[in-house]
């Protein structure tokens, strides 16, 4: 890894940009992942959803008066534009996990009710990663800290109840985005794409975006460029999870990836979007802000 913040001055020292053009396992291979002091209060981490439209980073990156960093958070739907992912703003849910999904083959008369994975960052500037259940009639999302839950019923529109587990805790987090599946728990490298019902194609080959922290409290978000033959073919889950530990992180999580992939750093592109036309709409975006009145050195 190469430290490129040059290439998107001016940074606050607390931010810093790195790249890597190795090789992986013999492919052709682009990444970028930034780093950030958590616990820096001229830095601002927030989120922004787009409240029934689709906007490039670059489109929130203008409406947000121009943050230091833009990038992708998590799932949605391309035909509502309704984010399928937790966002909470502010302390804010502004946008819920899936509800449920319907069963099929013996379970067809059923329903799964999916615990996604998301990151956090709480009012006293610590993160977490857990596996999240939202309901849109309580403030905090409830949070599972040691594992996702795996459940099922006949009720298309779940409580907490219908998950028959007692082991949660309210999530109260100033900002969070979700998406899934997990890669690290605990410093350990732990993939529950199944567990959380992702179809996740476990050894495709696409860009990715990743979020997570280390235990000297630093915000890492990775970028994988992929689906450019000759010069990045992407990365499979296993090799997007080995590279965040080891970068350093403690816990970390998939977001949304393929064409979706896409970070901005002062309005300028990391890894290059694989679609022809460049970056595509998405719902949801994580972004770091200067805060109030604070310019970088």
């Amino acid at each position: 890894w190469h430290k490129v913040d040059s290439l998107y001055s001016p940074l606050p020292t607390s931010l810093h940009i790195y790249k890597t053009t190795d090789s992986m396992n013999g492919r052709p291979f682009i990444a970028y992942y930034a780093s950030s002091k958590l616990k820096d209060k001229k830095l601002l981490f927030t989120t922004q959803i787009g409240n029934g439209y689709r906007y490039t980073p670059f489109e929130y990156y203008k409406q947000e008066a121009n943050p230091l960093l833009v990038v992708n958070a998590g799932f949605f739907s391309y035909e509502t534009n309704q984010n399928l992912s937790v966002v909470v703003r502010n302390g804010k849910m502004v946008a819920y996990n899936v509800e449920s999904l319907e069963g099929t083959g013996g379970d067809s008369l059923l329903y799964y009710y999916p615990t996604r994975s998301a990151i956090g960052i709480a009012h006293n500037r610590k993160a977490d990663v857990a596996w999240i259940f939202t309901d849109s009639a309580r403030h905090w999302p409830y949070a599972f800290d040691w594992r996702p839950v795996i459940a099922k019923g006949k009720e298309p529109n779940p409580t907490i109840f219908d998950l028959k587990d007692i082991n949660w805790k309210w999530w109260k987090m100033r900002t969070a985005v979700g998406g899934g599946p997990a890669l690290l728990h605990n410093g350990t490298i732990w993939i529950t794409d199944k567990e959380e019902q992702i179809p996740s194609g476990e050894n495709e080959l696409r860009p990715a975006t990743a979020m997570g922290y280390t235990s000297d409290e630093r915000l890492i978000i990775l970028v994988i460029q992929g689906r450019s033959p000759g010069t990045a073919e992407g990365a499979m889950l296993r090799e997007e999870a080995k590279i965040l530990k080891d970068i350093g992180c403690y816990e970390a999580l998939n977001l949304d990836g393929g064409g979706n992939s896409c970070m901005l750093v002062n309005g300028k592109e990391t890894i290059t979007p694989c679609d022809k036309q460049g970056q595509r709409p998405v719902a949801a975006v994580f972004m770091i802000k200067m805060a109030a009145d604070k310019k970088p050195e």
